[in-house]
């Protein structure tokens, strides 16, 4: 967050009206990051939903959605953040204000309306509402896309015959009943000043620099930060030839295998893909940011909290309990794998166990044995474990008396307004009823595909009401947490629990029961977010509710068109088995839904994690988790001059550990690399750098990376001309995959 006090806010560069000063002024704004970031004026009379924020919003969503939908299959996912829409539309607004006519154009002769091609300058508000309809192209695509992910698990894993019909209400009615909890919510999430949604100031401070010609007052020295985005976006666009075509050796340059190439411990340390990375890294940007996101924008606490939990799983967690315990019968298996086994070491057939209708066939179940998980895949589980009880415990310890003043204060009928909630008043609100029928409808399709869709969805009609139950309950204080800490709590462990002890066998219901009880909560609090940014920037609410509305259908439809057409079009996708061996469509993000499915759906949680379980014992780390807070929190108290103390965040401890499968050692290693470069040393030592050009340049590599992905996709490998050398080999580590219990055969690999 700023330590400074910013300038004061400018007119808008391109010369729109000057603002009128907010109400109040002199009063102190009760949250200082807020006072310090957010303007405290607004000029009503600034257009919004203009032809240009139409025309530029709904190019946005459509080309993010695409971007992020297209590199979701990807072995190196990319998600592109709304910040490349927020740098980009701004040069393509102000040449459209200059070109385009002022002139009025009239819908059936007036009947329905009318609007002005050109209103005037481009201004920031329309800026902001662009950035809104983007960002729904971002909740969809990228972060966390768990409808897509079902649908594909169910059309490339389980071979299912869905109809798009089917897939396309799965994904609207997922998000529209976020956007419902959202609307029923808003009073408690948005208007009160205590819920400021700390992640919302970056991109504020980001819209001011981008309106603002000067800094505090001086000339701005070095390239603009336009120019600096176009320098690096061409850099990157050029760069991304080398690893994403001409030399993917550089997404994992794992050199210990070429100094020991014979041995299987060697190579299970230093692979970059199949080992822990040790000394591995990438050199790729799709690599580094694939499932943390950019390391530019995270904060520099929250890095170092990450390391820490990295460091401790990976290099000395998952070595003890494989070379040391061989806990869970570790050597049997890869060190590192996202894919299910048998007690033999090979790879777990589902198909053997799964009858015609997608349910566990008991009997078969027992004739062709148990599931195993590799090490690392099973102690990530147990991680999962810990960081949710460990995150309900340090945020109630930690935030919980703030949060239940802050609480009180925001539910209150004679909550005070503060100045941003004054200047909001003039605008005319959403009436409540819009929401409830946005909330009504997805809840009334949702339960009717139940009905008519029984067999292709699994889930019982009292299966989808217990979901949205779930939902109900937990939307609203989880809401408070990330509100009040940028802390998001998640409770998929818990959902999947439940839904796989009330309907085990079921895998296809567990992946219904988790979009429904748990993602819906997801898309709500982005939708949260969301508002609360307009409400910073003084959008009218009426124009936020549109713009937030048809982002979302626009971005559904989209989303799933290009995910059903990269799934009939490329052949063998996601099955890496039939795959070339240097195809990039292995699908790693959605091999793990997969796999969860068949965790907690297929063979249920009794069968892995109950009394006979193998993996019993990784459900105590439920109370290490809610234990270990505890004794930082007490030092935190006693000692209060020690600052440091209360900057140990265990459920972040943990993240170290989040992503693995998916993710890699080394995206994760590298990904802490550079965050550190970036916000620990550039941060400290060339602030003024930092401040102008970070956020840009993390734009730049994902724009650039992105679109000559796409470009590479089209041109060569769409059209196969694939490239066979050394350097295409992705990692060189043949024997990382192999296991070094005596007696296991597996093909390629040496037996002990």
């Amino acid at each position: 967050m700023p330590s400074a006090k910013p300038p004061a806010p400018a007119a808008d560069a391109a010369g729109g009206k000057a603002a009128a000063q907010g109400e109040g002024e002199g009063e102190r704004y009760p949250v200082e990051e807020v006072a310090l970031v957010v303007p405290e004026t607004d000029d009503p009379a600034t257009p919004v939903m203009t032809f240009r924020a139409w025309t530029l919003g709904l190019a946005s969503c459509v080309v993010l959605i695409f971007l992020n939908t297209f590199f979701t299959y990807r072995t190196q996912p990319l998600t592109i953040s709304g910040i490349l829409a927020q740098i980009l539309v701004l040069p393509v607004g102000r040449f459209m204000a200059s070109v385009l006519p002022d002139r009025e154009v009239r819908l059936l002769g007036g009947r329905l309306g009318s609007f002005n091609l050109n209103p005037g300058p481009f201004n920031i508000k329309e800026h902001v509402i662009i950035t809104i309809f983007a960002n729904c192209g971002v909740s969809y695509g990228g972060g966390d896309a768990y409808s897509i992910g079902a649908i594909t698990v169910m059309k490339a894993y389980y071979k299912q015959s869905l109809s798009f019909l089917c897939a396309l209400l799965i994904v609207l009615s997922t998000q529209i009943l976020g956007y419902g909890w959202a609307g029923m919510l808003r009073r408690f999430l948005v208007d009160p000043a205590e819920m400021w949604w700390p992640s919302n100031l970056a991109q504020v401070s980001l819209f001011r620099a981008l309106h603002e010609t000067k800094e505090g007052g001086k000339p701005s020295t070095g390239p603009s930060r336009m120019r600096f985005f176009l320098i690096f976006f061409f850099a990157s666009f050029a760069y991304y030839a080398l690893p994403g075509y001409l030399l993917p050796i550089l997404t994992f340059f794992s050199w210990a295998c070429w100094v020991w190439p014979r041995s299987i411990t060697a190579q299970q340390v230093g692979s970059g893909y199949h080992g822990l990375g040790v000394g591995a890294f990438t050199l790729d940007w799709a690599g580094i940011s694939a499932y943390h996101g950019s390391p530019l924008v995270a904060p520099w606490a929250s890095i170092a909290n990450t390391a820490v939990g990295f460091v401790m799983f990976i290099y000395v967690i998952v070595p003890l309990c494989y070379w040391r315990f061989n806990t869970f019968d570790a050597r049997r298996f890869p060190i590192f794998s996202n894919q299910l086994f048998t007690a033999a070491g090979q790879k777990y057939d589902t198909t053997k166990v799964l009858t015609s209708d997608f349910d566990l066939n008991v009997a078969a179940y027992d004739s062709y044995g148990k599931l195993y998980l590799s090490p690392l895949f099973a102690i990530s589980i147990g991680s999962g474990f810990l960081r949710f009880s460990a995150t309900i415990v340090h945020v109630l310890l930690f935030h919980g008396a703030e949060m239940w003043r802050q609480s009180r204060r925001a539910i209150g009928a004679a909550a005070k307004l503060d100045v941003h909630a004054r200047l909001m008043q003039k605008y005319k609100q959403v009436p409540q009823w819009w929401f409830l029928v946005l909330l009504a409808g997805s809840i009334a399709v949702s339960l009717l595909m139940c009905f008519v869709w029984k067999e292709q969805v699994q889930l019982p009609w009292w299966g989808m009401l217990f979901a949205f139950a779930l939902a109900f309950v937990v939307t609203l204080p989880i809401g408070v947490i990330q509100a009040t800490t940028n802390q998001q709590p998640g409770y998929d462990i818990i959902a999947q629990f439940m839904i796989g002890y009330a309907l085990p066998g079921k895998p296809i219901a567990n992946l219904i029961f988790k979009i429904y009880g748990r993602i819906s909560t997801v898309h709500a609090l982005s939708f949260l977010a969301d508002l609360k940014l307009g409400h910073y920037m003084k959008i009218p609410p009426r124009c936020m509710y549109t713009a937030q509305l048809v982002g979302t259908v626009v971005a559904g439809v989209v989303n799933l068109a290009v995910a059903w057409w990269m799934l009939d079009s490329i052949d063998n996708i996601c099955d890496v088995e039939a795959l070339h061996p240097d195809s990039p469509w292995t699908c790693p993000k959605y091999r793990v839904t997969f796999d969860a499915s068949v965790i907690w759906g297929l063979i249920g949680p009794g069968r892995l994690f109950g009394q006979h379980g193998l993996y019993r014992n990784l459900v105590w780390l439920f109370v290490v988790g809610a234990v270990l807070p505890v004794p930082v929190w007490l030092l935190s108290r006693a000692f209060p001059e020690k600052k440091w103390i209360a900057l140990v965040n265990v459920p972040v401890i943990s993240y170290g550990f989040a992503g693995m499968p998916p993710a890699t050692p080394t995206n994760i290693a590298s990904w802490l690399v550079t965050g550190t470069v970036f916000n620990f040393f550039v941060f400290r030592y060339r602030k003024g750098w930092w401040q102008k050009y970070n956020y840009v340049l993390s734009a730049a590599l994902d724009a650039g990376t992105a679109f000559m992905g796409v470009l590479i996709f089209f041109a060569l490998q769409n059209a196969h001309h694939d490239l066979k050398w050394w350097g295409t080999e992705v990692d060189h580590c043949p024997l990382a995959t192999c296991p070094t219990a005596p007696g296991i055969v597996v093909k390629g690999c040496p037996v002990f």
